[in-house]
């Protein structure tokens, strides 16, 4: 039943929070936008634990971090309503369930992934991954590429990494910059703004309504800022020593933990943003993976709940697999070790972030100087995911020199249904699965 709205609901315990989070990290498809509005959906419109205006306000400074902003979100009303352990709470649940259905899957992938279902499947997946990336570049440039000067960020972003082959860490930096720059010289052009559709006022009074006083440990103070930040530090630093004690500093596990940190650090822009440096690190640098193994992870990190930057949990695995890091017969606790240590570092930022500095980025997140730099490096980020999707196209298009027209015909079939009938990613791949399977067993 649902309360009238001027009846606050019961308070809710920690038991209680960590049953619906522990729901939302399995049925959380559909990416950040699904995740967000899954989120919408249940705690401000149905449970009203949180007002939309607090809602959104949370949003807001989550869209500032680096990270996956949906995780964060959970993290910060996790953190709202329950301090620290709260937000401890509701950020891992929010992927643990992923984690392990990765593992299970990249487990499945490399000890059967010859098999001829497989193979087949993948076939078809592989085309309709393309036609996601580019819809993904899409959703994000008509957000954010709003008038000529960002378009040509975009563009100088997609030629520095395709043609120049810059590193992407650098795009970031060199965006940023001109973010600072123009933020004071022409704020005019760095201001995306726009409002959140479905802004209504309320939906009944909420636990944490607009007008209910920020609690005592949300507020901000430099000691505890300092505090929080040098212990979530100290908890990455001394892990990533004992993986350097135990398993050498020049290690595949200690060189994914610090791998994984900066990767960490550059999702401005959702996780698409930062593939293309996992696919430079992890396939090109470190080569714990392959071209076709990074696109086999990218699709099946599309097919589970969770956030998409996940996938990193796929490279962990595969990578420490290959390199078979506990020796022949560890295979699999190797696989397991790696897409953990993976996960644990990219995730660990966004704890620190939001436990430690959220009521002091929180206040600046309307200063378009401070935005500026992040604008520019979202438009950025469309020309670098756009560059994605040629790297994509060029390993699924072109098999032993040979143009692969079934491949082509998938992919565009996959970018009409996305693009014209807005097609949802779990069907379309699932159609496109089948599709495979047909066209490999008519060849086979």
């Amino acid at each position: 039943m649902t309360l009238p709205a001027d009846i606050p609901p019961a308070p809710v315990t920690l038991r209680m929070a960590f049953r619906y989070w522990l729901k939302l990290g399995f049925i959380s498809f559909g990416g950040p936008a699904g995740q967000i509005a899954l989120m919408h959906t249940e705690l401000v419109e149905r449970r009203r634990w949180i007002s939309e205006q607090r809602f959104l306000h949370a949003l807001n400074y989550c869209m500032l971090l680096p990270g996956p902003e949906a995780t964060q979100l959970a993290i910060y009303i996790g953190w709202l309503m329950h301090k620290t352990r709260g937000g401890i709470l509701a950020g891992l649940l929010f992927f643990l369930p992923s984690l392990l259905i990765l593992i299970v899957l990249s487990w499945i992938y490399m000890a059967y992934g010859t098999l001829p279902v497989v193979a087949g499947i993948l076939y078809g997946i592989k085309p309709a991954v393309v036609a996601v990336v580019l819809a993904a570049a899409w959703r994000i440039g008509s957000r954010t590429l709003k008038n000529r000067t960002l378009l040509a960020i975009a563009v100088a972003a997609f030629l520095a990494i395709a043609l120049g082959e810059l590193p992407f860490p650098l795009i970031v930096l060199v965006a940023a910059t001109i973010g600072f720059v123009g933020g004071r010289l022409l704020p005019a052009q760095f201001q995306v703004g726009g409002q959140h559709p479905d802004s209504r006022a309320s939906y009944g009074i909420a636990l944490i309504d607009d007008n209910t006083p920020t609690p005592a440990h949300a507020r901000f103070t430099w000691p505890r800022l300092v505090r929080v930040a040098l212990g979530g530090l100290a908890l990455g630093a001394g892990v990533w020593l004992l993986l350097a004690w135990r398993y050498g500093a020049a290690g595949a596990l200690a060189q994914m933990g610090w791998f994984f940190t900066k990767a960490a650090l550059m999702t401005f822009g959702g996780a698409y943003a930062v593939l293309p440096y996992v696919y430079q690190g992890g396939v090109e640098h470190y080569q714990w993976l392959t071209a076709p193994q990074m696109i086999d992870g990218l699709a099946l990190g599309e097919t589970t709940p969770g956030p998409l930057i996940m996938i990193v949990a796929f490279v962990g695995f595969v990578g420490a697999w290959s390199h078979a890091i506990f020796g022949p017969g560890g295979v699999l606790l190797a696989g397991v070790a790696g897409a953990c240590v993976a996960t644990f570092f990219t995730f660990l930022p966004s704890f620190i972030f939001i436990l430690a500095g959220g009521p002091l980025v929180e206040a600046t997140r309307d200063n378009v100087r401070m935005t500026a730099p992040l604008t520019a490096i979202s438009a950025a980020v469309v020309g670098v995911i756009v560059s994605l999707a040629v790297f994509f196209g060029q390993h699924v298009f072109v098999q032993n020199g040979q143009i692969d027209s079934a491949a082509i015909a998938i992919s565009a079939a996959a970018c009409v249904a996305l693009f014209r009938f807005k097609v949802g990613t779990i069907k379309l791949l699932a159609a496109c699965a089948v599709a495979g399977l047909v066209l490999s067993y008519r060849h086979g």
